[in-house]
């Protein structure tokens, strides 16, 4: 039975030690977000040389897992990783988010050890990842922020973070995918009726708008409960907004499989994510960032990179020539305005023409206006893009802040080719094993014997 024992003692002096650890670090907070070790020097400037070891940091225990004991260092060491690869700068406001979410995650790797081993040890296989394949895998880090494996290790020595931290972290992550891959991705079966209802599903789905998404999970069971999993997806909230990266703290803090890709999820329709999710999808706007979102097994934080008409939408791009008029205009410059206008259009040959025909006339400005859905243009806009055919110039338009003519450049209809079979079994897979893993780790915390001193 899992003995998980917290409180106020666990929250204060237990970790007291690895708090002031982190707090006086000399480079724990940054002047500005990390990220995938954003802001750090570029890839040809010389590395900083690591720290000298902290003086005075006394070790003692900080948790318990099956005998195991994770140390007050231990879970310094951890909390500096995250702040160096989430973006997420530390306050007095989310230390506590750091700290639980580095107990978590450390106390999730003592389990998967522990199991690794065991696994090892019954059926005389190896599954632990070893060094080469770790420093693979830390090259790979550096090649992304542009830094040799060498300047990348020293960057973390400078932040006072030890290589061990890091490579425990990956070998971790590395052994434990490869144990859910190998036991049960074999056993995995993806039937032509689940491909063939997805595929009806995304459909009826193609005539609706589909969403380029970045997508966090923070795991409620995880990490304590609904009320911890808000908590901390707010302070998220709140970091991104203020520069931390999507990508850094989805690798750092989602459930979600999604996670491995920065949360990147790709393009999706409402029926593709919870309910709840959907709903608040349908209201966003590209580039804007959700609120938290609370579904059935945690907390949901969406981006919203891209957003694309359905299948049934007609898109149009649109040049203009125009003219600023303000809405108090008199008549008599109006229609001097108009005018002018009127004398422009005839040397409009096609859309590609319109900034030459203005010819630098006084007060005439030529500009493109992109690719829009034609439902979502403004009404005068949008009655004249759907009567004129491609390159044919409207007649003078008015608006508040002026007169227009609009020319349309191109014209097509929405919505791209349905996934194949190959792509909707890969990800049902992916589900599929995010699920099994999820509730693995379940099940391992509910029969361990964790303490929190």
């Amino acid at each position: 039975m899992m003995r998980y024992l917290t409180g106020p003692t666990a929250r204060s002096a237990a970790f007291a030690c690895a708090l002031a650890a982190v707090v006086a670090a000399p480079h724990a907070v940054a002047q500005q977000p990390v990220g995938e070790v954003v802001g750090t020097a570029p890839a040809d400037r010389p590395a900083p040389p690591p720290p000298a070891a902290p003086q005075g940091l006394s070790e003692s225990v900080a948790a318990v897992v099956n005998d195991d004991i994770v140390s007050t260092y231990d879970l310094a060491q951890r909390m500096r990783l995250l702040i160096a690869t989430s973006g997420v700068q530390p306050t007095q406001e989310n230390l506590q988010q750091f700290q639980r979410e580095a107990l978590v995650s450390l106390v999730d790797e003592h389990l998967q050890f522990q199991e690794l081993r065991r696994v090892e040890k019954e059926q005389k296989i190896d599954i632990l990842a070893d060094d080469a394949e770790i420093n693979e895998e830390i090259a790979e880090m550096a090649k992304g922020n542009n830094m040799s494996a060498e300047q990348f290790m020293a960057f973390l020595a400078s932040r006072g973070i030890g290589q061990d931290t890091l490579k425990q972290q990956l070998r971790a992550q590395v052994s434990w995918s490869r144990w859910i891959q190998g036991r049960y991705g074999s056993r995995l079966r993806v039937g032509d009726d689940q491909i063939a209802a997805t595929q009806a599903l995304l459909a009826a789905q193609a005539a609706k708008p589909q969403y380029n998404i970045g997508e966090v999970l923070i795991d409620a069971n995880r990490v304590g409960g609904m009320q911890q999993a808000m908590t901390g997806a707010q302070q998220l909230v709140t970091q991104m907004q203020q520069g931390a990266p999507f990508p850094a703290v989805a690798r750092q803090f989602s459930a979600l499989p999604t996670a491995a890709n920065g949360g990147d999820a790709g393009w999706v329709s409402p029926s593709e994510v919870p309910p709840e999710v959907g709903a608040v999808l349908e209201q966003m706007r590209p580039g804007q960032l959700s609120q938290p979102i609370q579904v059935k097994d945690g907390v949901y934080i969406l981006y919203l990179r891209e957003k694309r008409a359905g299948g049934n939408a007609t898109l149009v791009n649109l040049k203009q020539v125009a003219i600023g008029l303000p809405q108090t205009a008199t008549a008599e410059d109006e229609a001097a305005a108009r005018a002018k206008l009127v004398a422009i259009k005839p040397k409009i040959q096609n859309c590609a023409g319109m900034e030459a025909a203005v010819g630098g006339a006084p007060g005439v400005i030529a500009g493109d206006l992109g690719e829009a859905e034609v439902a979502d243009l403004a009404p005068a806009f949008r009655e004249a893009a759907e009567k004129l055919k491609v390159n044919e110039v409207s007649d003078p338009i008015r608006t508040p802040v002026g007169l227009h003519l609009i020319s349309v450049c191109s014209r097509r209809t929405a919505g791209d080719a349905q996934a194949d079979k190959e792509q909707i079994e890969r990800r049902l897979r992916g589900q599929q094993l995010s699920m099994i893993a999820r509730r693995y780790m379940r099940d391992l915390r509910n029969s361990a014997t964790i303490e929190t001193k």
